[in-house]
């Protein structure tokens, strides 16, 4: 039998002798504030073609340390490095291939954030990767442009995992019109932006609980793709183009990020976490929530340039504060880019006048336990006790009511929903159209919307869930089965 090692062993070992050796695999170069450094862009991987067409990607769970803190080696998980990971670009019809081998010592599972695919390959706790193994989920990218995310969903160990560095982005793009009229060069014009408050103490040792493990020791630097920006200094990026778009993802295991311009300007959304909007929408802040993502443009030109801000704030009962300058963009571009079009994308909204069934969602807490309609899902018995069952096709309307003082980040596996209503008031802004994570604010109750389609599967089912992933590992999850009868 293998010996099993506590994740939390293994990361306080390597820290220690990460630190004893001066060993780096990735580090945040120092810089000066004034000046920073240039923005790290993840590598995007590389696909090797099937006969059938099928694209496979091949993805390693593996550990490794980084210099989160000057001078000071953490030990980090990551994808195919010591942390984070690399990009996966795909298209809409795609047919992918995600070759997984799990290098950890644990058993864990990767969770495609936001995808539209069969319960089967969805990488919640029922699809396990034991250390050692390989999974090899096949599926279609079945849904238009928009920004994913994969991480680990293993029980018990989800925040500890994706606080390590297990986390990445995947951008999905079409051949509409609306997404031909985004930048959408990688490298270029197209950037990731993977934003991280990282609970890590004095010592270098990451945090991932709410408990004891969050002493007066533990700072949260904010972290741009994996740079520390007190450390490393405003990331900079240097572009020829007149207009950039920017993929926003909150990574963090617990806290609330919101972006602004320095300025004070409009910033361009272009997209929710979901779906392109049906119009771009000048806003002058964003909010995401832990497990959000969001796209924005920029436009730039030479001697006007634009900096972004991250204002953190707490989305646990302890997390980060304050504000960060989190990237400068400059631009050789002389001229204004042209106008974006008045229509991205057709938003319609859900007929919910006679839903097939409504359903309240209860979220409260016992302490440290977490809790929907009263169960702790903290084992898949506990969890398949309690499913929540309904048909392939099926509306649904939800009332999901916290009773609780805590701010929780609610996600829904497989299909987007649409936001009813938020304390009685009509949803604005972005969060009127697609959506698949959300935030819940204490004592609130919010209202959404979903139809059911394409996949149901009598076996395996779908999880919805706090996406403070301290939270759904103290118990805030659900089970979903899509039944096919």
């Amino acid at each position: 039998m293998r010996q099993h090692i506590s994740r939390r062993n293994l990361l306080q070992t390597l820290a220690l002798t990460g630190a004893a050796a001066g060993i780096c695999l990735r580090t945040a170069s120092p810089a000066s504030a004034a000046t920073g450094s240039a923005l790290t862009v993840p590598d995007l991987l590389d696909a090797t073609a099937d006969s059938d067409g099928t694209k496979a990607f091949t993805l390693s769970m593996q550990t490794g340390t980084t210099e989160i803190l000057s001078g000071i080696s953490s030990a980090t998980c990551g994808f195919n490095q010591a942390f984070l990971g690399p990009v996966i670009k795909v298209s809409q019809g795609d047919t992918v291939r995600m070759d997984i081998t799990n290098n950890l010592d644990d058993v864990s599972t990767v969770h495609w954030h936001g995808a539209h695919i069969p319960p089967a390959v969805d990488g919640g706790p029922q699809n396990t990767i034991e250390a050692g193994a390989t999974f090899s989920p096949s599926f279609e990218i079945n849904q238009a442009a928009c920004t994913l995310w994969f991480h680990p969903h293993a029980l018990g160990t989800t925040s500890e995992q994706v606080a390590s560095g297990l986390a990445s982005m995947i951008i999905v793009d079409d051949d509409t019109d609306g997404a031909a009229a985004l930048p959408s060069d990688y490298g270029t014009d197209q950037f990731p932006l993977i934003l991280q408050s990282l609970p890590i103490s004095t010592a270098g040792v990451i945090r991932y609980t709410t408990a004891d493990e969050l002493a007066t020791s533990t700072s949260f630097p904010l972290l741009v793709n994996g740079a520390n920006v007190g450390v490393a200094g405003t990331p900079t990026l240097d572009v020829d183009a007149s207009r950039i778009r920017l993929h926003l993802l909150n990574a963090s295991i617990a806290d609330i990020i919101t972006i602004t311009r320095t300025d004070g300007a409009s910033i361009t959304q272009v997209a929710t976490d979901a779906a392109l909007l049906a119009a771009p929408l000048s806003i002058t802040s964003l909010r995401l929530v832990g497990g959000e993502r969001a796209e924005i443009c920029l436009d730039v030109t030479s001697g006007a340039d634009v900096t972004l801000q991250a204002t953190v704030t707490a989305g646990g009962a302890r997390g980060g504060s304050g504000t960060s300058s989190i990237l400068t963009v400059t631009s050789t571009a002389t001229s204004a880019a042209d106008d974006l079009p008045s229509s991205l994308n057709t938003f319609t909204a859900l007929d919910v006048s006679s839903p097939d069934a409504t359903r309240t969602i209860a979220l409260s807490n016992s302490g440290n336990t977490m809790l929907i309609n009263g169960v702790a899902g903290t084992t898949m018995d506990a969890m398949e006790a309690a499913e929540i069952m309904t048909t392939l096709g099926a509306t649904e309307v939800w009332t999901i009511t916290n009773a609780t003082g805590l701010t929780h980040s609610f996600h829904l596996h497989d299909v987007p929903f649409q936001v009813q209503s938020i304390n009685g008031a009509a949803p604005t802004g972005a969060y009127a159209q697609w959506k698949d994570t959300i935030l819940i604010s204490p004592q609130s109750t919010n209202v959404i919307a979903m139809q059911f389609t394409d996949y149901a599967d009598n076996t395996y089912g779908y999880m919805l869930h706090c996406h403070n992933t301290v939270h759904e590992d103290e118990g805030m999850m659900a089970m979903l089965m899509v039944m096919t009868d």
